[in-house]
């Protein structure tokens, strides 16, 4: 009766926004939910704020002076690019782009580039084209959940963007056919859609952007396109990077990421042999701290060169 009683109400807060759901069906993963309009999703990921990496949320909202927004939107490309305004980006955020979670980083697809990151007959061209045949398959980047899929009227045309535990989101445009539906995990490496010639393209090609708040940055700047992996998997974040032709920073050793109103971040790269407790004491913190700050447990399995927060 209470199950009949959640979908009854889920059924009427749907209907506001034009949307009926039609049928349930129970998976492995959780129930879902399917509207009129042949679009579905988990009733699971009704109230799911969008926040994939609990440290970097929880850093950003610690400085006042950031203020920035990314809602989980699944109809609209960028959730709040008027808001977030990275030229104005005082600190540095340092993101681990091959978390724990995320794995390994795969090249979305086996192609030469055609087109980069940078101003491209008067306006900025926002990422990096890569040469494909129409039908190609397109694999996600690195692991996450899937936002946006669907025709982008704005010049994109047949458009996914997937949302990472990094902290970051990729775009992938100028799909002819989707594989993947909004609020759907992804693995890095599965595939979400066939590569075309959809939006405004001349040829067939995937246009590829990683962005950051909905701010883009230069694709090469974080992957070796040539040796098809990351150059680095710790990304110091700064305002430099969403300018054309800026350069990421890298750091060594134990680095003053960024000040904030209760004090500074500092973060410890791991060497041979360290553990959490001698870290922890090393740096005069508890081990249970130091897995909050950085979303790990006390089993974790400690990675050479990685970063770690501290404070």
């Amino acid at each position: 009766m209470r199950y009949l009683l959640v979908l009854t109400l889920l059924t009427i807060s749907l209907t506001s926004f034009g949307q009926h759901v039609i049928d349930t069906i129970r998976t492995d993963e959780g129930t879902l939910l399917v509207f009129s309009n042949r679009t579905w999703v988990y009733m699971e990921d009704q109230n799911f704020d969008g926040v994939l990496n609990d440290r970097l949320s929880m850093e950003i909202k610690e400085d006042s002076t950031l203020n920035y927004i990314k809602t989980w939107n699944n109809d609209v490309c960028y959730t709040s690019q008027l808001t977030n305004d990275l030229s104005k980006l005082k600190d540095t955020i340092w993101l681990c782009v091959q978390d724990s979670i995320g794995t390994e980083f795969v090249m979305p697809v086996d192609g030469r580039i055609t087109s980069r990151y940078g101003y491209r007959r008067g306006r900025n061209h926002n990422g990096t084209d890569i040469d494909l045949n129409t039908g190609d398959t397109v694999v996600a980047a690195w692991s996450g959940k899937i936002r946006y899929a669907k025709y982008n009227d704005a010049g994109f045309g047949n458009l996914v963007v997937i949302r990472h535990h990094n902290g970051l989101e990729t775009f992938y445009a100028h799909l002819s056919k989707h594989l993947v539906a909004p609020n759907q995990e992804i693995k890095a490496g599965e595939p979400i859609g066939l590569g075309g010639n959809t939006g405004h393209s001349y040829g067939s090609h995937l246009h590829f952007e990683v962005r950051f708040y909905d701010a883009p940055m230069d694709p090469e700047q974080i992957i070796d396109f040539k040796k098809k992996e990351v150059k680095d998997e710790n990304l110091m974040v700064h305002k430099g990077l969403f300018r054309p032709g800026a350069k990421a920073r890298s750091n060594g050793g134990t680095v003053a990421a960024k000040s904030t109103a209760t004090g500074s971040s500092k973060y410890y790269r791991i060497r041979s042999g360290d553990t959490l407790g001698a870290i922890a004491a090393r740096n005069r913190t508890t081990v249970s701290k130091l897995c909050r700050l950085n979303g790990i447990r006390p089993t974790t399995v400690l990675q050479i060169g990685r970063n770690l927060r501290i404070r």
